[in-house]
Parts: structure tokens; sequence; C-alpha cells
């Protein structure tokens, strides 16, 4: 029993010994180890190791924990102390030391990387490998890795992501190297680099959906992959429309998850924030960056007309609201609903209004009775008189189809919502709920469109 085996610290530091050991070992195994957990086992009940590798999943028996736990960590802090592992006034410990004679090196990566599988929030441990990391003696991809199996189990750690925000930084500078020396010397590099650069962009955007999935309501894994997209994508229109078609599966799946629609309300920003950002289908794949150009600048779009953003950029509202509308109908009484109804219907009344203020078209406007009348009016099938005189004015330049012709032939804009279209839902929603909460969101919901829309 390990009442046996552990009857003195010496007996306990190798069983310990024995156990890290273990766990290297179950790395070099198998390298493509996917999710750790802990095996419920108070004591050890069998003559065996209490590390478990069944395909991609590695377990460790409970009961080694109290044990182990306390072991890397004095450990830990005896070679911080120490300062066995790197003498900063002495950088060639690294680099000419015989391969025979860097095990403390290899020992202190293996007892870090067993204290942070069992509690990642330790952050001397992450601090730890970050200067390993600036040494080269550890290779922050392996270090991404080991933050992922660590979020496997504890998914809304904020000290792992916190690090791999650190790690990520790196990446970044070693893919791309400030400075015209640097840049020549990388010039053969830029393929790789990129390429590098959109592999680890892949792998924290499937990172971050697991940690979601893992814990509800995870803000630290939603504001992580804000800062990704931030950092690493740079404003890429492909990147940011492909994340918001592939994040609308998983809100219809967590109607309750506030910081899911958060983070669509984010895209949806940056995507019609920018004026340079165009959203027409036909002319998304013309507005990616090659990966050669990853670092410089990733394109925006620049050069195309304002009227085909003009056009675009109401059809991605409709297609959010419609969503809402698809979710609160499906789904009744889910505050967060109502709440995403609310921000989008903002954010496309301050987008309507900026974007037809000065072009002879006020698109917000308030009429006598003080409801605002919607350039895409329903009363007049989404378009004004006055609209339609606009757009039939061809220039006598251009032959054949205009962007003008286009739009008539296309029709006016279906579904682009204003106040009385907001009404008439809410009116609808409180006919159809059998629902209280749903009641009193939609109420809450229509008396926020008078008090504040409606004085705009």
């Amino acid at each position: 029993t390990i009442k046996k085996m552990a009857e003195s610290e010496e007996e306990v530091d190798v069983l310990v010994q024995r156990v890290v050991k273990d766990i290297n070992n179950a790395f070099k195994k198998n390298p493509n180890i996917d999710e750790i957990g802990l095996i419920p086992c108070p004591e050890a009940r069998y003559n065996r190791s209490p590390i478990v590798l069944v395909e991609n999943k590695l377990g460790v028996e409970s009961w080694c924990v109290k044990f182990l736990l306390p072991y890397v960590h004095n450990k830990l802090l005896l070679f911080r102390q120490r300062k066995q592992w790197l003498d900063r006034d002495d950088q060639e410990y690294f680099y000419d030391v015989q391969p025979s004679q860097n095990i403390s090196v290899a020992a202190l990566i293996d007892i870090t990387c067993t204290l942070l599988l069992l509690n990642p929030d330790f952050t001397t441990a992450w601090n730890v490998r970050k200067e390993l990391v600036q040494c080269g003696a550890l290779n922050p991809e392996k270090d991404l890795y080991l933050g992922k199996l660590a979020l496997t189990k504890f998914p809304k750690s904020p000290e792992t992501w916190i690090h791999r925000r650190w790690v990520l930084q790196r990446v970044l500078q070693e893919c791309c190297p400030q400075g015209a020396g640097c840049k020549e010397q990388g010039e053969a590099d830029r393929p790789a680099q990129a390429e590098r650069l959109q592999r680890v962009l892949q792998e924290e955007m499937k990172v971050c959906s697991e940690a979601a999935g893992r814990y509800p309501s995870n803000y630290n894994a939603w504001s992580h992959r804000i800062w990704v997209l931030q950092h690493l994508a740079k404003g890429n229109i492909k990147i940011l429309h492909d994340e918001l078609s592939c994040v609308k599966y998983w809100v219809s799946m967590h109607v309750s998850d506030h910081s899911g629609f958060h983070y669509r309300q984010f895209l949806l920003k940056s995507l019609v924030g920018d004026p340079s950002i165009v959203l027409d289908k036909d002319t998304l794949s013309l507005a990616v960056s090659s990966p050669d150009e990853h670092c410089a600048s990733l394109s925006k779009g620049e050069g195309v007309s304002v009227e085909t953003q003009r056009t675009a950029v109401p059809d991605l509202f409709d297609e959010e609201m419609q969503l809402c509308t698809d979710l609160i109908e499906s789904y009744p009484g889910h505050e967060t609903l109502w709440c995403h109804r609310r921000h989008i219907f903002f954010l496309w009344h301050h987008w309507n209004k900026e974007h037809y203020r000065g072009c002879g078209q006020a698109s917000v406007l308030k009429s006598s009775d003080g409801t605002l009348n919607n350039t895409l009016s329903e009363t007049t099938g989404g378009k004004t008189a006055q609209d339609m005189d606009v757009d039939v004015v061809l220039d006598a330049g251009k032959q054949g189809y205009t962007q003008e012709t286009k739009r008539l032939k296309r029709g006016p804009l279906q579904d682009c919502h204003g106040l009385p279209s907001e009404h008439r839902f809410i009116a609808k929603v409180l006919n159809d709920c059998r629902s209280t909460e749903q009641s009193r969101f939609a109420t809450a919901y229509k008396k926020w469109l008078d008090t504040v829309i409606g004085q705009l």
C-alpha cells in the first residue's frame, strides 16, 4: 500500500520521481495526447503506475496528487533559489555544455510540465518556462501544447491564457522580425513563417472553441480569441467573416452564453467599423491577403466602391437580426438573446446613420410623430421615392450593367430593420408567448427602443 511505500521522505521522493518520469515517458510514447484528467482513486490498490494512458487521453490517479504536487512545487522553488538552471551572466551554459551535463534543464522542463498539469495557475512555473523559451531551451509551440492540455482540465485558468498570449507574441516576433536587416534575412523564410503563423492561428481558434465548450460563459477563452484576431489576424476580412459563420452554430447551441454573443458583436463591429472593409460575397475572395503579405499588412479591400459596401453591410445586419429572431422564437425566456438583439440593433442604427449622412440619403430621420423613418422604410417597399430617383441617374460614360442598374434589378434590400418592424416583432412575441420571462424581456426591449433609439 501507499502507506508502506511512503514510510520515509526518501521513499516518497523515489515514488514521486518515478511518477514524474512516467508522465514524461507517456508524452514520449504518444506525442498526440489531447486531454488530461484525474482518475478518482483514494488510495493505491495495485502495485502499478498511477499514470494511465488510453489512446490520446492521459489520466492521473488522484491518490498520488497529494504527494506529487508538493514535491514538484518544492523542487521548482529549489531550482529557482539556487539558479541551477539559468545564470544570466553566463549564457554559454545553454549552448556550450555537453548534452550529458544538461540534465538540470531537462529536469526543470519535466518538473514544470508536471506542476502545471496539476495546477496551471501557479505563476512562478509559467515564468520559469518563459525564461526557458527566451534562452532557446524550450520550443514555443511545445509550451503552447502544454497550455492546451492544461486547459482541457482547467478551461478557465487565467494564468494559462495570459501565458499563451506571451508565447504567441514571441511566435509573432519570430515570424515577423522587425528591422531592415531582419527583413532581408527572412525574405527566403517568409512563406514558411507565414504557414507557421497560419497554423498557430488555426490551433488557437480550436483551443478557444474547446475551452468555451468545457466551461459555460468562459470569458477568459472568448477574450483570448478576440486578442488572437486583433494581433495575429490583423483585420483579415476572410478570417473575420469565417469566424462569424463558424460561431453561428456554437451560439445557437449555447443560447444563454453571453460571452459567445459578445464575441459575435466584436466580429460585427470589426467587419463594419472599418470603411475600407467590404463584405460583398462576390468580392470577399479579392480582399484576402496572400500568406506572404500577412506580416506586412493584411488586405482590407481598399479600392472597392463605397456603394458596394453600403449594399453588403445591411445584408450582414439582416442575417444577424434574423438569427436573433429565430433563436428568440425557438428558445423563449433567455435574456442573453434579447441583450444581443438590443446591441445589434443599436450598432445597425448608428452604422446606418453615419454611412448615409452626407450622401443625399438621410437613412435615419425622425418623423413628426417621433418615430424613426428609415430609407429602407417598409411603407415604401424598403425605398423612398427620392432614393429611387438617385438610383436611376446613370453615368453617360458607363455602358451596360452599372452598379446603379444592378441595384434596380436586384430590388430593395430586404428586411433591413427599423423601429416599425421591431415593434411588430415585439407585438408578435407578446401575442404568441406563454413564458412570463419572455414577456418581461420583450416589454423591456420595447421600452428600450422607445426611450433610447426613439430619442436619438
